[in-house]
């Protein structure tokens, strides 16, 4: 009996992740520049990686792309349109900086199955990774993987706590 249960558990893990859905458009927002401001690229390949020269807008606290979560509702990996702007900016940094390369690192907060929850985490850093396709970053400068609930930011039980681990971190190789 728990052969079979095993086997329909791996089943199901297994069906769910081949069914993970890519967005079919993306909104065109505008991130003139990196900072906010309108001074053209926003950023040189020359700036990225070299801590002490020049413009570095991933460190810029005013930059959008010093923000580096997206937050996901409960059981879902559907991106929220309050953090597209954040994704397509990090798009956008990738496509002008061809020598950067991020791995998305998805997580959930402690509920469900481990199986279960590494599934999810890797739909989430898979949605994320087809928004910055689709906008412009290369396949090969982006890596998606899952912590599943093992890298929580917060402990406890409790939406607020929750609400916290559900995301997909934006790190830059190299940082």
């Amino acid at each position: 009996m728990k052969k079979i249960a095993g086997v329909l558990v791996i089943s199901l893990l297994s069906a769910c992740a081949s069914q993970t859905t890519q967005p079919t458009e993306v909104d065109d927002y505008s991130t003139s520049g990196y900072n906010g401001s309108s001074s053209g690229s926003g950023a040189d390949s020359s700036a990225y990686g070299s801590s002490g020269s020049g413009f570095y807008p991933l460190n810029d606290p005013s930059s959008i792309l010093s923000q580096r979560s997206v937050y996901f509702d409960y059981d879902s990996f559907s991106v929220k349109g309050e953090y597209r702007d954040i994704v397509i900016a990090h798009a956008n940094f990738l496509r002008d900086n061809p020598n950067a390369q991020v791995i998305l690192q998805g997580n959930t907060d402690d509920r469900g199955s481990r199986e279960y929850n590494l599934a999810l985490g890797q739909r989430r850093a898979d949605s994320v990774k087809n928004i910055m396709t689709l906008s412009g970053a290369r396949n090969a400068q982006i890596e998606a993987v899952s912590f599943g609930e093992e890298k929580p930011r917060a402990y406890g039980s409790g939406e607020s706590a929750w609400s916290q681990n559900r995301r997909t971190d934006i790190v830059y190789r190299g940082e």
